[in-house]
């Protein structure tokens, strides 16, 4: 199991927000760059870097993260997602050309999933990722603030007819709440999305939301053959409550 340590982005600066809401915020670090290689140096497998700015439409705070995105590739030596605002092809090839590993697309999927299915075809299921952030069993787009008319499990569906490989499950509800991951949930849209794939077609969660202690990357452990492929920690990493050593040891056992 894979752990991924989170970077929430905003105005430059390394942030946590309470269920996405850009008025709860605690800033983290000035120095988004120092942060990531703090992690780097504890282990974690992944950095998890989402452009908060860029999410909510704010093109010029926006730019700052970018810069921001280009000063943490520049010095970490590790594998990096990225996300937020990715909302064309376009954005995709650019942050793929500065170093991103894997690129997160979550509104745009639940806009237009066709174009989806399109970026998955030009860029390969390796370098995409499908975001996925749930209120009730729907999807939310654009920072949160809005609802699309499909659910979950029906958008996965119709995107893992192209190969989809890396599916991120974020219940809004708990993050940045310290509550427990809602594990059900996240088993739950890797058995049913994958119970009738073909082996070229099946995909891995990657549970983000709520983790409290190191008793989440324990139960997340304990499911990891029914299709998790990791867990990201934010909040829990800031106020101490997940120790990232530990969490890695747990992961990798």
């Amino acid at each position: 199991m894979q752990i991924f340590a989170a970077i929430d982005l905003k105005d430059g600066k390394c942030v946590r927000l309470v269920q996405g809401d850009p008025n709860a915020e605690t800033i983290y670090g000035e120095d988004p760059a120092a942060m990531a290689e703090t992690w780097e140096t504890i282990g974690t497998d992944w950095l998890h870097i989402v452009n908060l700015d860029g999410a909510f439409g704010d093109s010029e705070k926006s730019a700052k993260n970018i810069n921001a995105l280009q000063a943490i590739l520049d010095r970490v030596n590790m594998p990096v997602q990225f996300g937020g605002g990715m909302r064309s092809p376009g954005d995709v090839e650019r942050a793929l050309e500065m170093g991103v590993n894997r690129v997160i697309i979550g509104s745009m999927a639940a806009d237009r999933p066709r174009q989806m299915l399109d970026i998955l075809g030009q860029f390969g299921p390796e370098q995409v990722v499908l975001g996925l952030d749930v209120k009730k069993g729907k999807v939310a787009t654009h920072g949160w603030r809005q609802m699309a008319n499909t659910n979950a499990l029906d958008l996965v569906q119709v995107i893992r007819t192209a190969g989809l490989k890396h599916v991120i499950y974020t219940d809004i509800a708990r993050d940045g709440m310290l509550s427990g991951v809602n594990l059900e949930a996240s088993v739950a849209l890797a058995e049913a999305g994958n119970a009738s794939a073909e082996s070229g077609q099946r995909f891995k969660v990657i549970v983000s939301g709520g983790v409290a202690g190191l008793d989440d990357i324990r139960r997340v452990k304990a499911e990891e053959d029914k299709g998790l492929e990791g867990l990201i920690i934010g909040k829990a990493l800031y106020t101490g409550a997940v120790d990232l050593a530990e969490a890695m040891r747990i992961a990798h056992e």
